[in-house]
């Protein structure tokens, strides 16, 4: 018999960057109670602020869920890691904490697609500036003040100085700002840090609304279903069930039921609670009481191909990071001035460009690192090298999230289906043609750069979508298995006020409900749904 936690007007399932932004905004009314549940722990972790932490917080199951991938045939059946923030914050806590807001074009065809002009990029600008606090002050395009720390990353490398000469001589221009509407350029990445710390989203808008008295945050619980009653105006969400601390608990939603629990959790709570596609849940003994086709469908992210060079004349971390002199010095720098390799967000320098003159829009995003290594956990190589990672911004591959079974804490299958497409795998060849011409260009040339990863033996379009196969690997922006959309789409499971169709009082508010992936890095995008969010349901309480 599960517990009551209580009556509350809202109740949200995850304290991710969405609930984060959710819970401050909500609680400002003072006539509101609100409960937010999490499944991790506190961010009291010292990596977690630490900016080079995220070595440490990845695959580690006290920030992460240490999700994996079914093994993908467009990555030759290699399964990949796919972190997920498990810890207040959420994902905010332990990714690359790249500010980017994508490209105008993302938001209007978001528009077009839901049939809802809110969310043209005319009317989501605002949202995105009224939580930024911009180190450059409040602009036209930015916003001073705000509780989301945007800076400059307090460090260059000559080799990346290099890199940007070389790709502004392949016709890609410097850029001072990547997030006007229009990301074309190259540049340093702006960051989500305060001074040399990462800034999560649990520092920037929870620790206010904490001292408000109206939120409730339970850490620790494991959402097991949302209880969806039946009634004379149809289905309704009357609250959630859950565990923590030993006990099964029942807390009920007076307005309300907020899921924030991203692109892996949203989907996979919705099936377990009997709204999903009806095959699969009476597969794993769920009684289906919406049959939803596009729950858990329609998942898109992001493909990094890493292209990795040898180069001489240039320092990188590789070199820097071998002996004891060089990771005391690191260290001290960081004690210090906060800055330095200890202060690095993941990737340093970032480009936007077209992998063909027919693009409307630049369609690949570069991550350039003064390093190389062979993958993710293992150690730097031992020669001086940097990685230039590019990947496809808008895939036409399609895959999705699905229960394994009807247990709430086994993890679902996460099915990419990376390079599925031949679309994908044409712009996977063009994009390896275009770095090595940038790293061919004249501004390289005195560091004598040396393709190691993938090889120069790769060279005919069809060696070269076969080998993108190889060097294939996620950047973590998963987004699309809830997609908002218009009534008429079979597919769509929020309408474009995120109300979740066919249940009253549950809407779902994270990465999953956008409909096509935003042409960059995911967070700030999520944080500005939940800022959109956050408006219509305080004009609808109201």
């Amino acid at each position: 018999m599960a517990e009551s936690a209580g009556k509350y007007d809202y109740i949200i399932v995850g304290a991710g960057t969405a609930g984060c932004v959710l819970a401050n905004r909500l609680t400002q009314d003072q006539d509101v109670s609100v409960l937010l549940i999490e499944a991790g722990a506190k961010d009291d972790y010292l990596w977690i602020h630490i900016p080079v932490g995220y070595l440490y917080c990845i695959d580690n199951p006290r920030t992460d869920w240490c999700y994996r991938t079914e093994a993908e045939a467009g990555l030759n059946g290699r399964s990949l890691l796919y972190p997920r923030g498990r810890v207040l914050g959420g994902s905010s806590s332990i990714n690359g904490m790249i500010y980017m807001r994508g490209q105008a074009r993302d938001y209007d065809g978001w528009a077009d697609l839901c049939g809802d002009a809110g969310w043209r990029w005319d009317q989501v600008l605002p949202l995105f500036k009224k939580s930024e606090d911009h180190y450059k002050g409040g602009d036209a395009h930015h916003g001073a003040g705000g509780e989301w720390r945007v800076e400059k990353q307090r460090l260059s490398w000559e080799i990346l100085d290099a890199f940007r000469n070389a790709a502004e001589q392949s016709g890609i221009a410097k850029t001072d700002d990547f997030n006007r509407g229009d990301n074309a350029g190259c540049d340093y990445f702006e960051v989500n840090q305060k001074r040399g710390i990462r800034w999560n989203t649990a520092k920037a808008f929870l620790r206010g609304a904490t001292r408000r008295g109206n939120l409730e945050i339970m850490t620790g619980c494991h959402v097991q279903r949302l209880r969806i009653e039946s009634g004379d105006q149809g289905k309704h969400c009357a609250g959630v069930e859950f565990t923590g601390g030993g006990k099964q608990w029942f807390a009920e939603a007076r307005c309300e039921t907020l899921l924030t629990a991203g692109a892996i959790g949203s989907p996979q709570i919705l099936q377990l609670s009997g709204v999903g596609p009806a095959a699969l849940l009476q597969q794993h003994g769920i009684p289906p009481l919406v049959d939803a086709a596009g729950v858990g469908e329609n998942l898109q992210d992001h493909l990094q191909l890493r292209m990795a060079f040898k180069i001489s004349g240039a320092k990188t971390l590789n070199v820097t990071a071998a002996s004891w002199y060089g990771k005391m010095k690191i260290g001290l720098e960081y004690a210090l001035f906060r800055s330095g390799p200890m202060a690095m967000a993941p990737s340093q320098l970032g480009a936007f460009t077209k992998s063909e003159a027919s693009q409307p829009t630049p369609n690949l995003e570069y991550h350039v690192q003064p390093l190389s290594l062979e993958k993710f956990g293992e150690p730097l190589h031992a020669f001086p090298a940097f990685t230039a990672s590019v990947c496809n911004l808008r895939p036409t591959s399609r895959g999705h999230v699905r229960i394994a079974s009807g247990d709430a804490f086994a993890p679902p299958r996460i099915t990419p289906n990376y390079l599925s497409t031949a679309e994908d795998r044409r712009v996977a060849a063009a994009a390896i043609k275009l770095t090595r011409s940038i790293v061919a260009a004249p501004a390289l040339k005195k560091y004598a750069p040396q393709e190691f990863k993938p090889g120069p033996q790769y060279q005919t379009d069809q060696q070269l979508e076969q080998v993108a196969s190889d060097i294939g690997t996620t950047i973590f922006h998963p987004v699309g298995t809830c997609k908002m959309g218009r009534a008429e789409d079979m597919m769509a499971v929020v309408d474009s006020q995120l109300r979740v169709i066919g249940v009253r009082g549950l809407r779902v508010i994270d990465a999953s409900v956008m409909p096509t992936i935003t042409s960059g890095n995911t967070n700030s995008p999520t944080l500005m749904i939940a800022e959109k969010a956050a408006r219509l349901i305080r004009t609808a309480h109201r």
